[in-house]
């Protein structure tokens, strides 16, 4: 009787094993968005004082601009930025680089900024987000200081929390900021950038530190020269830059129109 018994357990666990592995292949196969792979920060001493979800019908007003133009944006980037390359599907806000003229500008995409709506000083700021992956591509998720306008860059400093370019599997944080001159430090780290990852930084008086899922891979102390930008309020930015310095002017034609989708933007800062 016993032996019976777990021979009809094993069978039963069999049964139940082969079901739950259909079943995830078929949630999978159907695309559903995967769960976070990043646990919130420590709720004893962080607390979310801000966040975009992106479920609603359009992009929040109250919250993001949108910058228009094709001027280069200082890295001699080849595409035209417009509100209208910039949408909600699914929950997510979608940017999208296209090829299409405006101008002298042979391509198209969107630039986004909290400025003057949302800025921050210390916290984490993370954004769980995927990317396109391609010759001549240059997503972003970064931030710059507030008083930009009336002290230039990169006096002001810039923090960026992830950028990807062509083809490769790497991600990277950088910060920039000026001493006698543009100074600049960061860190890189292997990634998988076609999937959804959380990207975060971790801001406080004394560093910041760069995260892609919780796993922190570069620290810059902020005790060099000219760091004292960073003790000043940040807005955030989004954008899918298509050419530039950086990445080259070879733009991959046949993966257009692309898209780098942002799950949320949050920001927590400690209690």
């Amino acid at each position: 009787m016993i032996k019976n018994s777990s021979k009809l357990f094993l069978v039963c666990a069999i049964v139940f094993s082969i079901c739950l592995f259909s079943f995830c292949k078929k949630s999978t196969s159907q695309g559903t968005i995967p769960p976070p792979n990043n646990p919130p920060p420590d709720t004893s001493t962080y607390q979310l004082v801000w966040s975009d979800e992106f479920d609603e019908a359009s992009i929040d007003a109250n919250v993001w601009n949108f910058e228009t133009g094709g001027d280069g944006w200082g890295n001699h980037e080849q595409e035209y930025y417009q509100q209208q390359n910039a949408g909600i599907e699914n929950g997510n806000l979608v940017i999208t680089a296209k090829k299409e003229t405006v101008g002298s500008n042979h391509y198209t995409s969107a630039r986004m900024t909290t400025q003057g709506k949302k800025e921050f000083t210390y916290g984490k700021v993370e954004a769980r987000m995927k990317m396109p992956v391609g010759q001549g591509f240059w997503p972003a998720f970064w931030m710059l200081g507030s008083n930009i306008s009336s002290v230039g860059w990169p006096v002001c400093g810039e923090t960026d929390i992830m950028e990807h370019i062509n083809t490769d599997s790497t991600v990277y944080g950088t910060l920039h900021w000026n001493n006698n001159g543009h100074v600049q430090d960061g860190g890189n780290t292997n990634s998988s950038p076609s999937d959804y990852h959380v990207y975060s930084i971790e801001w406080t008086v004394k560093s910041i530190k760069f995260y892609v899922d919780s796993v922190q891979y570069h620290e810059t102390l902020l005790n060099a020269g000219g760091t004292d930008a960073f003790h000043n309020s940040f807005f955030i930015l989004l954008n899918f830059a298509v050419g530039g310095d950086w990445p080259g002017q070879t733009i991959d034609d046949s993966l257009l129109p692309a898209k780098m989708y942002v799950d949320y933007v949050k920001v927590y800062q400690k209690k």
